[in-house]
């Protein structure tokens, strides 16, 4: 294996054999315009995303803010069920730990089967996923309907 000094791509390729001292500034010059046009290229496309990621963030700050304005409102029209939305979510919260023990206990105990069969994973997940998800689902609605901050001055 040689070294060939022509496999390098032009950008990083300098022939100073029989350059004379005029030709070598010259060239060099036109290689860093052309990287200093890359680069505030770059840069201004940079600041174009920047600018674009901020119009994202103040539409999302908006969609936001709106949904916490309407469950305030509805909170405010609907407050003892509210308090009805808060007490149902503590219970099930109190559900939802007992039946995550209860997932972990299983997990524990049938640790081996589960990692050595296919078929014993599926029947797990078949038997805790659906209501493990669906009783997540539940619980965040209640909590979004029940949690009135101190700001709001609304019922804790």
């Amino acid at each position: 294996m040689s070294y060939d000094p022509h496999q390098l791509p032009p950008l990083f390729h300098i022939d100073v054999v029989g350059a004379s001292t005029e030709a070598s500034p010259k060239v060099s010059t036109d290689k860093g315009d052309l990287v200093i046009g890359l680069v505030q290229r770059m840069v201004m496309g940079q600041e174009q995303e920047n600018k674009l990621l901020a119009e994202i963030l103040q539409q999302t700050n908006a969609v936001h803010r709106q949904r916490q304005s309407e469950l305030g409102q509805w909170k405010q029209a609907n407050q003892k069920l509210a308090q009805r939305c808060k007490r149902a979510a503590e219970t099930l919260n109190r559900v939802q730990n007992e039946f995550l023990r209860n997932l972990t206990d299983e997990v524990a105990e049938s640790e081996e089967s589960l990692l050595d069969g296919e078929y014993m994973l599926n029947e797990f997940v078949d038997r805790f996923g659906p209501r493990l998800a669906q009783l997540h689902g539940v619980l965040q609605v209640l909590s979004q309907l029940s949690w009135v901050s101190e700001a709001n001055g609304g019922p804790q």
